[in-house]
């Protein structure tokens, strides 16, 4: 592109420097031309003049005389009717300039100059135009250069930057030229690697999620799978069958709910739901894992709540703050449900060690945790719990105390299975 920008720009400058060029050599020989002759011309008119005035007189005429009054490089002839003809200085030879005078008395003078004078003339003007014209030809080379870096550095840029979105590298560079073109499409470049940048975080988000949150449901079920397994009561295959469908359905709901979140974490499907059997069904899901431990999960509150979200979403969350106490805290692990104004709070607590101080502030951000875990589970919570409208926070440190806020649905008092309108 150099090569081609600087060869346009070459080529131009030459057309133009040939067309003025040429015609500017032909003005000034003319006029160099002209003016010698004039010349000639100016100096036979004056000399015709003085022998004019002599013979006027009878003054004497004679190539002594005559020689002051004309350019020794010139030379003059002058013929008075009865007179021996006067020539003054060298005649030239070859091409000359030439002028003749008639005086009023019947004399002639010529004038003659040779033309290499003015072809000298010609020659150093020649000479200046060419000086001009090359200069103007390394001037239009500099610039054309100038230019052509200029506009192919950054086009080699803009390559670079694409070359790096190909490559899987999508941070943008924010980088401007000063050409509006090439600044359009560097703010367009800048804008698909943002846009590229949000999605691959997305989708790592999605991987870092559902490996988190498909990893309890899937033990869980493969725990009811070796239940059946191992037991030869049919009523027990049976009802470990149940189970493992239920916690099959649920499993089907993360994922959907996982799929949702990362095409738009704002898009909610809350309805009026049961507090009860989600709190029992989560209950029943994790009490074999306490049970392995040593440790005992428990619930207390008041029952029969009704509440405004996702019952698969509440689930996740339920299970992720029970799956935290199990790993960080100690003890048994209360579930407790009340209310608190048009809101019904379900809270998570244990008798471990609590939060440590450093992380108070911090718990709910990803990759923020206090062991070797994965510091998701918080995170994907919160955004689950705010997709519906609700809350999760974290009351009190030691011991740690999680507290999930949900829209609370009033029953009617006449009719308690009846949420009021």
């Amino acid at each position: 592109m150099r090569r081609r920008l600087i060869n346009s720009t070459l080529a131009v400058v030459l057309v133009v420097i040939a067309v003025f060029g040429v015609s500017l050599v032909i003005v000034e020989t003319r006029t160099i031309s002209a003016s010698a002759q004039e010349s000639v011309e100016s100096e036979a008119l004056r000399l015709i003049s003085v022998v004019d005035s002599r013979l006027l007189g009878d003054e004497v005429i004679n190539s002594g005389v005559l020689s002051e009054q004309i350019d020794p490089s010139r030379f003059a002839l002058i013929e008075i009717p009865g007179r021996t003809p006067i020539s003054v200085g060298e005649r030239p030879t070859g091409s000359v300039l030439r002028a003749t005078e008639t005086g009023e008395q019947g004399e002639k003078v010529t004038v003659e100059e040779s033309r290499s004078a003015v072809t000298r003339e010609v020659g150093r003007t020649l000479l200046i135009i060419g000086a001009v014209a090359l200069l103007a030809i390394i001037s239009a080379v500099l610039l054309a250069v100038r230019q052509a870096n200029r506009l192919a550095s950054p086009l080699t840029d803009l390559a670079e930057t694409a070359e790096r979105l190909g490559s899987g590298d999508p941070r943008p560079r924010h980088k401007r030229y000063g050409v509006p073109e090439l600044d359009r499409v560097a703010d367009v470049l800048d804008s698909s690697a943002e846009r590229i940048a949000r999605m691959l975080t997305a989708e790592r988000r999605l991987a870092a999620d559902a490996s988190h949150q498909l990893r309890t449901p899937l033990t869980a079920l493969s725990m009811r799978i070796e239940e059946i397994s191992v037991t030869d009561d049919p009523e027990t295959v049976k009802e470990e069958a149940n189970i493992a469908l239920t916690q099959v359905e649920r499993l089907t709901d993360v994922v959907e709910r996982l799929l949702t979140n990362s095409r738009d974490p704002r898009t909610g499907s809350a309805v009026v739901f049961d507090l009860d059997e989600v709190i029992k069904q989560q209950i029943e899901e994790w009490r074999p894992a306490y049970r392995s431990t040593g440790r005992a999960l428990v619930c207390s509150g008041k029952h029969g709540l009704r509440a405004v979200g996702t019952p698969g979403a509440v689930a996740q969350v339920l299970a992720a703050l029970i799956e935290n106490s199990l790993m960080h805290g100690g003890g048994t692990v209360a579930l407790r449900t009340r209310v608190t104004g048009n809101q019904v709070v379900i809270e998570v607590t244990d008798e471990g060690p609590g939060v440590p101080a450093e992380l108070g502030a911090r718990i709910f951000e990803r990759t923020i945790s206090g062991r070797n875990s994965t510091g998701i589970g918080l995170a994907v919570a919160r955004d689950l719990a705010e997709a519906d409208g609700g809350r999760l926070e974290l009351l009190q440190q030691h011991p740690a105390v999680f507290a999930l806020f949900l829209s609370r649905i009033p029953l009617d008092r006449k009719d308690p299975e009846r949420p009021v309108r």
